[in-house]
């Protein structure tokens, strides 16, 4: 179905509503994605602005427009084709834009039997040298695209989610957002991504559940001593002393902090593991009464002050701080960059009930209407706790539904321009499930669209215009707060503690052991999961509640820097 800006411009010019070329382009593709020709389209256009009482056109009426007139007519041709279908089933969205294509290639067909007319709508000749083609994939709409009534016997639509009334709804915000305008340039705007830390892509092959003691011991070793070596530097600390030696007066120790037992770590559990160079890698139970304050997990690496007068037992008088790594100082070209707009979505895309990805749907509008210069979408996209994929209900391998899911994606926001990042997840059922864990792989990716397109790892530190976001889409939130504990004498904010023991302990997970539904390759663990710089924006999703909160941490000077759970 081609739709004619011109056409667009000269039907909305006949009710004296003019119209920017930004918005026609926009108006053409709702012709496209909800099967209109101009006049109806402009036609229901008119009626709506005549309803409302608006006299011109801008890009809030066109959305509103959108969702309270083109949606309602879908989701009434929906109810109606439900009604008709009997014993054939209910039909979704999806099964009647393939019935409008059938009945499109059916009146093409028989179009090639009627004389050519002779006026402005000529029909168009077949040949074998100009053969008659399907529309265009990139004008398509992604309810074309993304098919689930192909995998899934079950292709009801949630009735939770299409009765919530929050759509669209702010929930949280930081700082002003006075004068800042939420529409990107799309591919139009210079962008320059690169991802930072270990110049080798992370695609070796995995040895889980085969690593060798000594191999991961290595490991912690090795982040246990340079962790202590910039700690000392710091706090400006003479000597270490061994754990096992008694001594009368205070001793300052270097270690990792662990438990005494295979339960949850507490104030009487606590043990210090030594270093490999001052405490040949024993261990010491830790008394934390003379403490007044203090945050604590397993795999934490921390220097103590205290007394240990038998060699048998630390009393922890005084904790030292880790600190962070500096911050990334952009070059010039890098700082040259207008302000950008990043979109960030995280997984899952489908409702709890059902596996139609009308969540995926809706993000697509909102790119392809917001336009933002680079969209980062974090998975699961096909979720592995998802009911119907722990039940094997799928009738498709989840290897095709995720290149389903990538086709829509990559192919329903071409028109937008705008560079997507995509982010593995230990949920996505189709995928490696180890960390760190390697970026996706799709052979199939369009040739224009490889520009805009970029794989990483999970986890993964990004540079969009000099700006550091550092991403990981696995639940750092969650894991280390169910272990922490904690001490202190006033207020204290229990993310905010988590989110800096990662920065101070320049790791994207430094529990250590790690949660059961980690799988960790340690070897690759070290040059892949920690830090190379202190993110200007951290984003983790998680299970907890959401929030967006801005730090200031000492690295030479104060600067704000971002916390964002979505």
């Amino acid at each position: 179905m081609a739709v004619s800006t011109q056409q667009l411009a000269e039907e909305l010019q006949i009710f004296g509503l003019d119209c920017e070329d930004s918005l026609m382009e926009k108006l053409a593709e709702l012709c496209v994605l909800y099967r209109q020709t101009e006049e109806g389209m402009v036609s229901e256009l008119i009626a709506f602005c005549t309803s409302t009482g608006k006299s011109c056109l801008t890009a809030q009426i066109l959305n509103s427009f959108e969702h309270e007139v083109l949606n309602k007519k879908l989701s009434k041709a929906w109810h109606s084709a439900s009604k008709d279908s009997g014993h054939a089933g209910a039909r979704d969205i999806v099964s009647i834009q393939e019935l409008i294509e059938a009945k499109e290639e059916e009146e093409t067909l028989l179009s090639a039997y009627t004389t050519p007319s002779k006026g402005p709508h000529k029909r168009v000749s077949s040949t074998p040298e100009t053969p008659l083609t399907k529309r265009s994939i990139s004008t398509r709409s992604p309810h074309q695209l993304l098919s689930p009534s192909s995998f899934s016997p079950s292709v009801t639509p949630s009735q939770k989610y299409n009765s919530r009334t929050n759509r669209g709804e702010v929930v949280t915000t930081f700082g002003s957002a006075q004068g800042v305008s939420w529409s990107g340039r799309g591919g139009s705007g210079s962008i320059s991504l690169k991802v930072m830390g270990c110049p080798e892509p992370l695609t070796g092959s995995y040895k889980t559940m085969f690593q060798q003691l000594p191999d991961i011991r290595e490991v912690l070793t090795c982040k246990i001593e340079e962790l202590g070596s910039e700690l000392k530097e710091h706090h400006k600390i003479e000597a270490f002393t061994p754990l096992h030696v008694p001594a009368q007066e205070p001793v300052t120790l270097l270690g990792q902090i662990g438990c005494d037992s295979n339960g949850k770590l507490n104030c009487k559990s606590v043990i210090l593991e030594g270093d490999r160079e001052h405490s040949s890698g024993t261990h010491i139970p830790v008394d934390l009464s003379e403490l007044r304050e203090y945050s604590l997990f397993p795999g934490q690496v921390v220097i103590m002050e205290g007394f240990n007068t038998t060699g048998r037992r630390l009393t922890a008088t005084k904790l030292y701080e880790g600190v962070p790594l500096p911050f990334y100082q952009p070059t010039e070209e890098e700082g040259d960059f207008e302000q950008t707009m990043v979109l960030v979505a995280c997984g899952p895309y489908t409702t709890s009930d059902s596996i139609t990805y009308e969540p995926l749907l809706d993000l697509i509008a909102v790119i392809n209407c917001d336009r933002p210069d680079v969209c980062i979408l974090l998975g699961p996209f096909l979720d592995a706790k998802h009911e119907q994929v722990e039940t094997c209900k799928l009738t498709s391998p989840f290897e095709d539904v995720f290149k389903q899911c990538l086709r829509t994606v990559i192919e329903g926001t071409r028109s937008s321009g705008s560079h997507l990042v995509f982010v593995p997840s230990l949920r996505d059922v189709h995928h490696e499930p180890v960390y760190p864990q390697p970026p996706f792989t799709f052979s199939e990716l369009p040739r224009e669209d490889k520009k805009r397109v970029q794989f990483v790892s999970d986890p993964c530190t990004l540079s969009i215009n000099g700006v550091m976001f550092g991403l990981t889409s696995t639940d750092l939130l969650f894991h280390i707060g169910a272990e922490e504990i904690c001490s202190s004498s006033g207020t204290s904010d229990r993310f905010s503690r988590i989110l800096k023991h990662i920065l101070t302990q320049r790791s994207y997970y430094p529990l250590y052991p790690p949660h059961e539904d980690m799988a960790i390759d340690y070897e690759n663990f070290y040059n892949y999961a920690q830090l190379p710089v202190t993110p200007d924006v951290f984003i983790v999703p998680s299970e907890l509640r959401y929030f967006v909160k801005g730090e200031h941490f000492e690295a030479g000077s104060l600067q704000p820097r971002m916390f964002w759970n979505p």
